[in-house]
């Protein structure tokens, strides 16, 4: 796509949601602001453009609220199995505590003083009665630790409400989202299938142009794992733009690049943002295959170096993954993984 995403690596709970969710907000309102219409060719041609490079900001905002609703969900999950093992002990608690009650109303029934006196054995009494004395001092502990289980408990299924609603909003927002680029995405279409051949023609290669000058000839990868993520882009040629994707039938641009390093066993983030800090930044001049290039100054767009002066990229929706100049869009930056 002409232009692409920006995401910052996730932290605290609320804090990584509240991001995301502004994300998604910043975006709804820049798609506020494009107008419906486009004037003369040129014009329109433009328009396209711009209509494109906001629904790619605005995919890389969804991708982060999603990729934060799945690290809500994660956490959730441990959260209720915490809650349900803590439940499990407070019954364990409770009938034991019910055990010694039971014992100590059956022994000790009695007051203490007559107990003794019409005692036949008053040295059994006796010692039954420090057995007693052993068995309160251990229900008073067991009893402490009943409190403040259940306070843990409660503490706990409030936090767990908590993220449960912060994963609602993520989820409402990157919804409304989801419709908003999809609108997005359809006008932009629209425009460009106005356009005669010729001129979506010439947009298109406008599209693909950029020198291929800016490096030398390819170099070798500079990890194994680099060469085997760049043969994985490589066997996604051809496959479809898809927002919000990240293979193996469709990709949008993060995706891409996150899939084919999966397939060499590296993680990386969803987002182009966050995939800008996911290794070490290297000087444009010194791009090996396997590097990730960032494109424009929010890192809204992420490509695969390939040597040879280029890259692989999921561009936008109804072109496929392709080879580009590397010099397609203004390179904010290059990671080596």
């Amino acid at each position: 796509m002409g232009s692409h995403r920006r995401t910052a690596p996730s932290s605290g709970s609320e804090r990584s949601t509240a991001l995301a969710l502004g994300l998604l907000s910043a975006a709804a309102t820049a798609f506020g602001a494009v107008p419906a219409t486009a004037a003369p060719q040129e014009d329109t041609r433009a328009e396209v453009d711009r209509l494109y490079r906001e629904a790619e900001k605005a995919t890389e905002a969804y991708n982060a609220a999603d990729e934060r609703a799945d690290a809500l969900r994660r956490e959730i999950a441990d959260a209720q199995d915490g809650i349900a093992r803590k439940q499990q002990r407070v019954n364990t608690m409770r009938e034991t505590l019910g055990s010694l009650a039971g014992s100590q109303y059956r022994s000790g029934g009695l007051d203490p003083a007559l107990s003794l006196l019409l005692s036949e054995d008053p040295e059994d009494y006796l010692a039954r009665a420090s057995v007693l004395d052993r068995i309160g001092v251990h229900q008073a502990a067991e009893l402490k630790k009943l409190h403040g289980t259940l306070r843990s408990l409660s503490q706990d299924r409030a936090e767990a409400a908590k993220r449960l609603g912060a994963l609602e909003r993520s989820r409402k927002a990157a919804a409304t989202h989801k419709r908003t680029v999809e609108h997005k995405l359809a006008e932009a279409r629209r425009l460009l299938n106005s356009l005669p051949a010729g001129e979506r023609a010439a947009w298109d290669r406008a599209s693909r142009s950029g020198r291929t000058d800016l490096l030398g000839p390819g170099d070798a990868p500079a990890s194994g794992r680099a060469a085997a993520a760049v043969a994985a882009a490589r066997s996604a040629l051809g496959r479809p733009y898809v927002w919000g994707a990240n293979g193996p039938s469709g990709f949008d641009c993060s995706g891409l690049t996150q899939w084919a390093y999966a397939q060499a066993g590296v993680a990386l983030p969803r987002t182009s943002q966050a995939q800008r800090y996911a290794g070490r930044q290297v000087p444009l001049s010194e791009a090996r295959p396997g590097d990730l290039v960032l494109y424009r100054s929010d890192a809204s767009h992420v490509a695969m170096y390939t040597g040879n002066g280029q890259v692989i990229h999921a561009p936008y929706p109804g072109a496929p993954v392709r080879y580009d100049p590397v010099g397609m869009m203004p390179v904010s930056s290059v990671t080596r993984v």
